[in-house]
C-alpha cells in the first residue's frame, strides 16, 4: 500500500517585468510534514489548509506539504516519521497522540506541532501546558478527564434505563489504559457499570462484539482510535447488528452510522494547528508556544440510526446538537 503522497507543487521562482525587463525574484519554499495515524480526512485537511490560506501560505507557491498516512496502522507510524525528517522538513504537523510520539521519536530538534493528542505531559512530549519545552508544541485534545463525563451524561439521556455500558477500546494506543480509568470514575459518579472489551486490530471486532453481547451490556462506548476511524463503517454496522446505541468521540462515526457523538470541533483544532506552523515558520520556538485546549465541542446524533433502534431522542439533546443526521 502507498502511504505517502506528496500534494502540492513546487514554485521556485515567479517572474515579473521591472523596468522595461523582466527580471526573477526568488521565493523561499518551506517544507511541512503531515502525519497521521489515520486515513486522510479531506475536511480537516480543507481546514488546515484554508487557514493557511487565510495566513498568506499557499501550497505550489511558498509552501509545500508532505503528506503520510499510516491509515490506523500504528507499525508503520516510525517509517513514515522518518522520512519526513530526511527529506529535512521545517516542521512536522502530527496527529493524534502515536503520531506525535513517533514524530518525537524521530526528532529531537524539527519543530512539531501535535493535534488532538491525549496526556502529552504523561507521554513525555512536553514539560507542561504552559511552558512545553523541547520541540513539541499544538492542540490538546481535551480539557482533561471531565469530558468523558459529559459524554456518558449526554449518553445517559439518550439510553436512560441502560446501567451497564460497554467501551471498546484498543490496547495498543497509549492512550486507552488512562482513558479507561478517566471514563470508570466518570461512571460511578453517574451510577453506571462499565464492561471493557479489546480490540487491537479489525479482525478481533467480532470477538469483542461477542464479549458485549455475552455481557448483556446495553449501550457502546467506542474510544477515539485512528485504527476504529479506518474502520468506521463497519463497527457501526456491528453496532447496529447487535442493537447497541453506540457513543462515540468524533463525528465521523454518527456519519457512518453510530448513533451519537460528542467531542471537540475537530476541524476547529485543524484551524489552529495551521495557527502554530505559521508562527513556527516565522521563527517561534515550540518551546515558547503554549499547548492550547479545546474552546469549541459539538453534539452530533443521527436520527436514522435512533429510529433504527427504537429510539426516541429526546428534545433537550436535539436542541442542543450542533448537528442532526436524518
Amino acid at each position: 500500500m502507498r502511504r505517502r503522497r506528496l500534494l502540492g507543487g513546487i514554485g521556485a521562482v515567479a517572474a515579473f517585468p521591472i523596468c522595461g525587463r523582466a527580471q526573477q525574484r526568488s521565493i523561499e519554499i518551506r517544507r511541512v510534514g503531515y502525519l497521521s495515524s489515520s486515513a486522510a480526512v479531506p475536511s480537516l485537511l480543507d481546514a488546515f489548509r484554508q487557514e493557511l490560506r487565510d495566513l498568506g501560505w499557499h501550497e505550489g507557491q511558498d509552501i509545500v506539504i508532505n503528506y503520510q498516512f499510516a491509515a490506523g496502522q500504528g507499525d508503520a507510524l516510525p517509517a513514515l516519521a522518518t522520512e519526513l525528517v530526511q527529506i529535512a522538513v521545517d516542521v512536522i504537523v502530527a496527529s493524534p497522540t502515536p503520531a506525535a510520539l513517533a514524530a518525537k521519536n524521530a526528532t529531537a530538534t524539527i519543530p512539531i506541532v501535535g493535534i488532538g493528542f491525549d496526556n502529552p505531559i504523561e507521554h513525555g512530549l512536553i514539560a507542561s501546558l504552559a511552558h512545553p519545552g523541547g520541540n513539541v508544541t499544538g492542540v490538546s485534545y481535551s480539557v482533561g478527564p471531565q469530558i468523558f463525563g459529559k459524554d456518558l451524561e449526554l449518553f445517559s439521556q439518550m439510553v436512560p434505563e441502560i446501567r451497564l455500558i460497554a467501551v471498546l477500546s484498543n490496547s495498543a494506543n497509549p492512550n486507552h489504559e488512562p482513558m479507561i480509568h478517566n471514563v470508570a470514575s466518570a461512571a460511578r459518579s453517574l451510577r453506571l457499570e462499565l464492561v471493557v472489551a479489546d480490540a487491537r486490530g479489525p479482525v478481533e471486532f467480532d470477538a469483542a462484539f461477542a464479549k458485549v453481547a455475552n455481557t448483556r451490556a446495553g449501550a457502546l462506548f467506542v474510544f477515539g482510535d485512528p485504527m476504529f476511524s479506518v474502520h468506521r463503517e463497519r463497527l457501526a454496522q456491528l453496532a447496529a447488528r447487535n442493537r447497541l446505541p453506540s457513543m462515540y468521540t468524533h463525528r465521523l462515526h454518527v456519519q457512518a452510522g453510530g448513533l451519537m457523538s460528542y467531542g471537540p470541533s475537530f476541524s476547529d483544532l485543524w484551524r489552529r494547528a495551521a495557527i502554530y506552523v505559521d508562527k513556527i515558520l516565522k521563527g517561534a520556538k515550540p518551546a515558547d508556544l503554549p499547548v492550547e485546549q479545546p474552546n469549541k465541542y459539538e453534539l452530533v446524533i443521527n436520527l436514522k440510526t435512533a429510529n433504527a433502534l427504537g429510539l426516541t431522542v429526546p428534545l433537550s439533546l436535539l436542541v442542543r446538537a450542533d448537528e442532526v443526521i436524518e
